[in-house]
């Protein structure tokens, strides 16, 4: 068998963590292939928000550092102009305060600063932050990936002794938890409404006294509404009584949105677990297999920094 340092890669699962992390490794000169049960577009990554934030993802403070690794990515990639899909897009961060987001913040987001009272009814923190167009931006991924010479291959892996790589590069998702097998891995279903935007070009994510999310992301295209942290939901069919609930609490922020045509309904199931899962393992035969999943609702924040570690472990 050939040497971890030299022989192929196969990563399994092409979301955002699964591309980004065979993009890492393709570009370290590495031979790559991705498997992915579903077609990019179909991931739960497809369907996400997606707003550069570290959110229902642990350990807290490595996550954070994680995320800070993939905000330079972000900014350089919307600095040149890449068709990746990722802006940098004001807007405000509600049930936050100033000095919570300095604490891992200051320094690195220039202009931030507490919101004023015309921009956020409540604490909050307004923030100029990557806001990612995940359909474009998983297209542009993969598009980088094999221009670099990887491979996408579509496969349904029952488990990680039939992948044929000299390593393995575990970015299942939610599917580790059948895979692995992980029963800490538990779904946080999430569903999301698409409107006409009457011409919101901030973004906004709030939280009221009852726990409820609201937030909207204006998105090339339409404005993006939620939305929904539902532990251990695994239904992908929107509910309508649901998505009438969230355009309300998104009314109640921005009226405009009131009456806005719908333009799509969306669910996603984010991969939670009491702790992102990070590290080198051994499959039965002896290959190396590397875990990378767990992320909850964060996996495009930190995608890049788990990436690039992920690399770095499989890589010997």
């Amino acid at each position: 068998m050939a040497s971890e340092s030299s022989g192929e890669i196969v990563v399994v699962g092409g979301g955002v963590v699964g591309l980004t992390t065979a993009l890492a490794l393709v570009e370290r000169g590495r031979r790559v292939r991705v498997w992915t049960r579903d077609a990019v577009e179909a991931t739960t990554s497809a369907v996400a928000g997606a707003l550069w934030w570290p959110y229902r993802i642990e350990p807290a403070a490595t996550a954070r550092t994680w995320a800070l690794r993939s905000l330079e990515v972000y900014e350089e990639l919307a600095a040149r102009g890449e068709p990746a899909g990722v802006r940098m897009v004001e807007g405000v961060q509600g049930e936050t305060g100033l000095d919570e987001a300095d604490a891992w913040l200051a320094g690195r987001v220039p202009g931030l600063r507490a919101a004023t009272a015309g921009e956020y009814e409540g604490t909050g923190v307004w923030a100029r932050l990557p806001l990612i167009d995940m359909p474009a931006h998983l297209r542009w991924l993969r598009e980088r990936f094999v221009a670099a010479g990887g491979v996408v291959e579509t496969h349904a892996v029952t488990g990680f002794a039939e992948v044929d790589g000299d390593v393995v590069v575990n970015c299942t998702g939610l599917a580790a938890r059948e895979l692995v097998p992980d029963p800490s891995v538990r779904p946080v279903r999430g569903q999301l409404v698409v409107v006409e935007n009457p011409g919101i070009d901030t973004w906004l994510v709030s939280t009221d006294a009852a726990g409820e999310h609201a937030y909207l992301f204006p998105q090339p295209g339409g404005l993006v509404l939620g939305g929904t942290s539902e532990e251990d939901a695994w239904s992908l069919e929107p509910d309508p009584a649901t998505a009438e609930a969230i355009i309300d609490r998104c009314a109640a922020l921005r009226p405009e949105i009131a009456g806005a045509r719908v333009l799509e309904h969306r669910v996603g199931l984010r991969p939670t677990r009491p702790a992102v899962r990070l590290e080198r393992d051994t499959l039965p035969d002896g290959r190396l297999l590397v875990h990378n999943y767990g992320h909850g609702g964060a996996g495009v924040t930190v995608a890049w920094g788990c990436a690039r570690e992920a690399a770095r472990l499989a890589s010997g």
